[in-house]
């Protein structure tokens, strides 16, 4: 199998290859915050960048024709030519704990997660907490300024146990250096801060994790890289894409949890979907559908 594309830019933002496919472009965004509360918590959705995968073939339906997979994106009102991605990210205010979910994709592709920080009167420095779904670059790549040095230099740094043993095979010793420090791991299942409990969905990377929110009786869940399009992947949640580490464990993984999500009417936040994210999965005639949340 390829190499995932992403992988080849986490090699990349490390300094261990020379090049980017063509295909993939990361497009700069404006900072943008949206506040919602669920129970007794407040959430924001923060804004990073937006990522343009050209529907050739490569990416996005491996193995069926790009003219189907244009189908599919004409059928919901989108170009068939490619797919937008965002990147988002999450923060969760917890008691007197600053929790943020993903980093974005960081200064080398001008990341806007700081100003949009900026935007709720949080700085850097407040953050407490940083919470890995998995290691690819568009949710670590802003664990580092633009000086390389921590970018929350006052947060714990945790993912699960096989996501940073595979970063620490994959990436450049003196990004390990400066982050070891402030790792610390969990196994999935794991508690990881008040409220907030992790929740393996293998298939996408080594030790892919969800997050779990809860409050009161109100819950919402990261799904992480579960699904990376709010169309093509919920319509086709079947078909493989060229992200997934292992491809068949990925698909069984996705297929059971949007299942499970249309059924339980559990409230979702989506870092790919379109900003900011938040909303319901729903059973559709074609797989299943996205209900954004009204902003």
């Amino acid at each position: 199998m390829r190499i995932a594309t992403l992988l080849v830019v986490l090699l990349l933002t490390f300094g261990a290859v020379g090049g980017v496919r063509a295909e993939v472009k990361f497009v700069a965004a404006e900072p943008a915050a949206h506040t919602f509360q669920m129970g007794a918590l407040s959430l924001t959705a923060l804004r990073d960048a937006q990522i343009l995968v050209a529907n050739d073939g490569k990416t996005f339906g491996l193995g069926v024709s790009p003219r189907a997979v244009g189908n599919v994106l004409r059928a919901a009102g989108a170009p068939p030519d490619q797919i937008t991605l965002s990147v988002d990210t999450l923060l969760v205010r917890t008691g007197r704990r600053l929790v943020l979910i993903d980093t974005g994709l960081g200064p080398r592709y001008h990341g806007a997660l700081p100003g949009s920080l900026k935007l709720v009167g949080v700085s850097p420095g407040d953050v407490t907490d940083v919470l890995i779904t998995h290691p690819h670059p568009d949710h670590i790549g802003g664990l580092l300024d633009a000086q390389g040095r921590l970018a929350f230099p006052n947060a714990k740094i945790r993912m699960a146990s096989p996501a940073w043993m595979w970063l620490k095979q994959k990436a450049a010793p003196a990004v390990i250096g400066t982050i070891a420090a402030r790792i610390q791991t969990f196994e999935p299942g794991a508690t990881v801060a008040p409220g907030i409990r992790s929740i393996a969905l293998p298939g996408h990377t080594p030790g892919h994790s969800g997050y779990e929110i809860r409050s009161g009786r109100s819950r919402l869940i990261d799904i992480g890289d579960l699904a990376h399009s709010s169309i093509v992947s919920l319509v086709r949640p079947q078909w493989a894409i060229e992200f997934d580490n292992d491809p068949v464990r990925a698909r069984q993984t996705r297929l059971r949890t949007l299942a499970a999500l249309a059924g339980s009417h559990e409230r979702v936040f989506a870092p790919h979907f379109p900003f900011p994210g938040v909303g319901h999965i729903v059973a559709a005639k074609q797989g299943f559908a996205w209900k954004p949340d009204p902003t």
